[in-house]
């Protein structure tokens, strides 16, 4: 199942575990479970005091069940369009997907690695098509601009920021994906302060340098 995690006003954002069934062999675990497990980032990894979390979905529950629905857009469909491309190609059930957070001072990263490739020239389109929309809570709402930037990246990876205007106010996240292989990379991350935590985040950076430290370890694996 997709779980819908929507920000930036519901704008072109998935954070989800993928799952999908897979039939197992004997010997080396080969299953998409295990491989992911051995390719994953963990908590070893970032520094003391980061938060990390392990996410779980339902897979009993439909897809966006518990987000809200997709906003309305103009043009049409963008408040939700990467989030769609994902779901056309997306393999569920138990094992297809891996999900964690990590939290800094300054930002929650949510990474999916997933066992099934996405579709990057779909999701390159979709992006070019909403580069710039206009959200809407209710059709008699004012809209709000919502521009998505393409980032340079290295080895075919699309890393893209999203900035919403609200109120004269301009908050961004960031969004990448890749291709590794049989296997891909999805992350998120959003600008949330939290001083309790003693590491602080620096974006982009810190979002894509743990981006690029889950592309080498799964090249890794």
């Amino acid at each position: 199942m997709i779980r819908g995690g929507y920000a930036v006003a519901c704008g072109l954002l998935l954070l989800s575990s993928l799952t999908a069934c897979t039939t197992t062999v004997a010997g080396t675990a080969t299953w998409p479970g295990a491989t992911l497990e051995r390719v994953l980032l963990t908590e070893r990894d970032f520094p003391a005091g980061v938060q990390y979390d392990r996410l779980t979905d339902d897979p009993t529950q439909p897809d966006g069940a518990g987000g809200p629905p997709p906003m309305i857009s103009k043009p049409q469909g963008c408040a939700n369009a990467l989030t769609n491309v994902i779901a056309k190609s997306a393999e569920r059930g138990p094992g297809s997907a891996i999900s964690y957070s990590v939290g800094f001072d300054g930002a929650r990263v949510v990474m999916t690695v997933l066992s099934w490739q996405l579709d990057l020239e779909g999701l390159a389109a979709t992006a070019s098509r909403c580069e710039r929309f206009e959200a809407f809570f209710d059709p008699q709402s004012h809209g709000i601009p919502i521009t998505t930037t393409r980032l340079p990246a290295d080895d075919g990876s699309l890393v893209y920021q999203q900035t919403m205007e609200l109120a004269g106010t301009q908050n961004s996240i960031f969004m990448a994906f890749a291709n590794v292989g049989p296997k891909a990379v999805f992350g998120i991350v959003f600008p949330t302060e939290n001083p309790t935590v003693p590491v602080k985040a620096t974006l982009p950076q810190t979002f894509t340098d743990i981006v690029d430290r889950q592309i080498t370890r799964i090249r890794a694996g």
